[in-house]
Parts: structure tokens; sequence; C-alpha cells
């Protein structure tokens, strides 16, 4: 589960209480009233360097030809013992051009958890137009993610996000899935487990921002991206700058449980993508009404639950099949409710013909999601989930939860409410989950129709961040709005935000291109 990052690579990632009761100082970790003190900017001198790491490295060789330079930082494993065992962090820096009217540094995050972001710098430049020329961009791979000391669990899969399946028989299968991945990262990596956590990375920040010789840090997050910075925001309040939250999490249902949610926000979008699928009934052939195109999909599924399908060399069985589905419902542009179209007619060919060939999209998703070729993407997007907020552990919890929610949520409540691997993670948080209640000003952007982070979770960051705007984009169904989706009124607000430093007088509301 990614709920952001808008790459080739991250199309295929669909997307994401018992507590225990131990205080940050029992835990054996500083509280966050004394994380003020931790960024010394004598700590240590940056080392900037060119980026690119042999013929093969095609993302450095970019950053460079860009005007991009790297360099690592190293920060404390264990905060608790800061003059312990270090790890790198892995950075780039694209420098201000415009160094007489210089804003200073926009550190950015485009979501996750668990994606690298030393690229980012690229596209984001771009968009910020020419404020952009104005700050240091950093691209920052966080704490276990790309180049930042990587830590890889070895899994089969990319990712845990299965469905449960229709029955039990499917549900208990998925439990023994996801405790085996969890029994694997325990395995490999009991030592770093309890140090992979969003209060971690936000101190990794703060230390970030003292060896760039910055009073104050601004920031650009997404998704997952705007949690992490709201818990910046709590834990180091004077030293953010200009704070930009776009799709944002609702910071107290945040965890592996954020898309528990989700589900009737993608029921609704799967219709409206059935409908424009039969508008393009000729070139799709999946029926001339919304109500056919959905029959076919039901079809699928219950297929699916008699037996695998066979997509080129891949068995897609009932607990795949949901996540295709939802993978590809966080943007309602023509090019993706297409791609979506052209994967359930390569299901529905194997269906009706015994096998089919993937598109290359499919293909890749199907890699992503059966093999283990990224693993490490699964196991530290589940490292920092199960490090940051504690879930239920009792199984049928959620055996429970799906079945309630059945009627309203007949194809994706399985998915959405599905057992995690925090159910069996060998420890439990080190720290107390975040409470994100402070005054310090922010842009909060959102879609109405966002499947991951549904539109409520955008108000609730906004009542958390009291000192916040937020700007809706009515009638659009978009998952990382600003840059990404090219509406001019979301875009002019953010640049003009970031190029001043003075929020809207009021919240804001913007048309999206359909309703205009």
């Amino acid at each position: 589960m990614t709920w952001s990052r808008w790459t080739a690579t991250a199309m295929r990632v669909a997307a994401t209480l018992t507590v225990l009761a131990i205080t940050a100082t029992a835990a054996g970790v500083a509280p966050a009233a004394a994380d003020d003190d931790l960024a010394d900017p004598q700590r240590q001198r940056l080392d900037w360097h060119t980026c690119q790491r042999g013929s093969s490295d095609a993302a450095g060789a970019e950053l460079d030809q860009a005007g991009a330079s790297c360099t690592e930082l190293a920060v404390p494993l264990d905060y608790a013992r800061p003059d312990g065992r270090t790890i790198n962090l892995a950075l780039s820096r694209l420098p201000a051009t415009d160094t007489t009217h210089r804003l200073g540094v926009l550190l950015l995050n485009t979501g996750g958890p668990g994606a690298p972001g030393r690229s980012d710098v690229l596209p984001i430049r771009q968009w910020l137009g020419e404020v952009g020329a104005r700050f240091d961009l950093i691209g920052l791979d966080p704490r276990f993610v790309g180049r930042s000391t990587p830590l890889d669990c070895r899994w089969p899969t990319g990712t845990w996000t299965r469905s449960a399946g229709p029955d039990r028989a499917t549900f208990d299968r998925l439990t023994a899935f996801e405790r085996d991945l969890a029994s694997r990262c325990a395995r490999r990596h009991a030592d770093l487990l309890p140090h992979i956590t969003t209060r971690n990375t936000a101190r990794d920040m703060d230390l970030l921002r003292a060896a760039l010789g910055e009073q104050k840090l601004s920031y650009l997050g997404y998704s997952y991206g705007t949690y992490l910075g709201a818990v910046y925001t709590q834990m180091f309040p004077e030293r953010a700058d200009r704070v930009v939250l776009d799709s944002a999490v609702d910071p107290a249902n945040y965890g592996a449980r954020v898309l528990r949610e989700a589900g009737p926000a993608n029921e609704v979008a799967l219709r409206d993508w059935a409908d424009w699928t039969a508008r393009h009934h000729e070139r799709y052939g999946l029926g001339r009404t919304g109500q056919q195109v959905l029959a076919v999909v039901d079809g699928i599924l219950a297929a699916a639950s008699r037996r695998p399908l066979r997509v080129g060399g891949y068995q897609v069985d009932r607990q795949t099949v949901p996540y295709l589905l939802l993978n590809r419902l966080s943007d309602d542009r023509d090019e993706t409710q297409a791609d979506l179209a052209q994967t359930v007619r390569v299901l529905w060919q194997a269906v009706v013909s015994g096998s089919a060939t993937p598109t290359a999209s499919l293909a890749d998703t199907l890699s992503f999601l059966l093999t283990g070729a990224e693993s490490a993407t699964g196991s530290v997007q589940a490292a920092i989930l199960c490090g940051d907020v504690p879930v239920p552990r009792a199984a049928g919890h959620y055996w429970r939860d799906i079945r309630q929610h059945q009627t309203a949520e007949p194809r994706f409540g399985e998915l959405t409410r599905a057992i995690s691997p925090c159910a069996f993670w060998p420890q439990q948080p080190r720290e107390r989950p975040t409470v994100v209640q402070n005054s310090v000003p922010a842009l909060i952007v959102q879609s109405t129709g966002d499947t991951r982070t549904i539109y409520r979770h955008g108000q609730a960051m906004h009542q958390a961040l009291t000192g916040s705007r937020l700007i809706t984009l009515h009638d659009a169904r978009i998952h990382g709005v600003f840059g990404n989706y090219g509406n001019v009124c979301v875009d002019d607000a953010v640049v003009a935000y970031l190029a001043h430093g003075q929020l809207p007088a009021r919240d804001l509301d913007c048309a999206s291109r359909t309703s205009s």
C-alpha cells in the first residue's frame, strides 16, 4: 500500500486499537519537549558530490544532468543513544538559481511510506515554476528507504496489501500470509525495527535542517508525507517555515488501517469508471452501460474465486483482483481510466479463454504484487506503519469488521479492512502515536473524490492544525493534486503561498477541469 507517488513505479502500488501504554521516557526515548536540542549545527559537515553511481544509474545521471548534487547525512539509529550507532541517509539538492531572492530550503516527500525521494526534486522544480528557482530543493530517501541504509525482509511480494477474499478460508490464508511476512522481518531485522518510525524520520529532518545551516525548514508533502510533515510541526513547531500538505492523512487515524474508511469511496469510483468505460464500449467491449461493465467486474471476481486466472506467467486469484482494481482508482483522468479498462479486459479474456497476455502496465503490477523483486518496498512500509501505531492483534477483529461492512463495500471492504503484518509484529511501538494539535501555519490541499486519503481526512488535518487553510478541489478524483493534476486554481494558490509565505485569508474552493 502506497498512498501517493504518480511515477511509473508508483502506479503499480495501491496504496495503505490496543495501545501499549508506555510513555516516551519509559521507552528509552527522549520526550518531544527535549527534541528541540537534537539539532546541533556543528554535528557534521555535508560532502556534496555527483549523484550517479555507475553507468546503469539512470536516476543519478538525470540528477547530475539537471545540476543537482548528492550527499549522505549520518544520523543516530536510536535517538535515545545519540552517541551510539549511526545510519546514513541519502539526499539530493537542486540549488536555487535565483540566489538574490532565495527563500531557503524546501524538503520534499511525495508519499509512501517507504518511497525514495532523491529524484523528486526534478518534477517538483518544474511544477513550482519561477518560485522553484528561489528554493534549494531537497529530496530525501528516509531512513531505511532507497539508498538510506536500506532494509529488506526478503518477502515474496512487493506489498503486504491483499484482499481477505470472500470466505473464512481465504481470510485464514491471508492471516497466515501476513504472519509469515512479519516473521521474516523479525528474523532479519529485529534490532532495527524499533527505530523505523515517523518520529525518528522527523528527528532526521531536523538534523538535516541544522546540517544545511538553516534556521527553518519549508516542506512540501503528499499523502503519507502529510503525516510526516504534521509530525514535524508537532515536534519542532518553531522550526517549520512554509508547509504544504497535499492529499492529507487524518493524523488521528494514521497507521496500517488508514484505508479502513476508503471502501465506500472506491465503490463510488469504480461505478464512475464503469460509466466512463461504457462510453468507450467500441474500444474496450466491456458493456454499453455502467451496470454491464460492473457485471463483467463481478464475473471476474466470481471466476477468480473458483480458480486462479492465468495471466501471462502469473496466477491471479480472488485475493489479488481487488488490488488490481483499487490500484487505478485514485486518478480520474482518461489515461488512468483507460489503463484500468485494459486491465479488466485482460482479466475478462482470461476468464473466457482460459489465459490472457497482460499489458505492460499489468505485467509490471503483477510482478510487484506476486514476486519478491521489490520486497524492500513493502518491507520498509510495513516497518514504518507497524513501528508508529499499534493495531488489534486478534484475527477475529478483522473478520468481523469485514463481514459487518460487506453490503456497503462488496468489492473493496475485504481489501481496505484486511489484516496486516502489524497484527503479528514482533514489537509494539516504542513511543506513543503522535497527537497532532498545533497552530503552525500550513496549506492543506484535498480533492473531494480522493480514494486513498478521503476528503474527511483532509478536513481532520485542517482541524488538527488550527493555523492552517484548506484548499478543496471539488468534483475531482485525484490523490496528489498540486503540480500533478494540472488544476490552475490549486497550483496558483500553492505557488503564491510558497512565494510570499502568507496563507489565504480563508479556505479556498477550486473547481475541477470537468466541472468548470
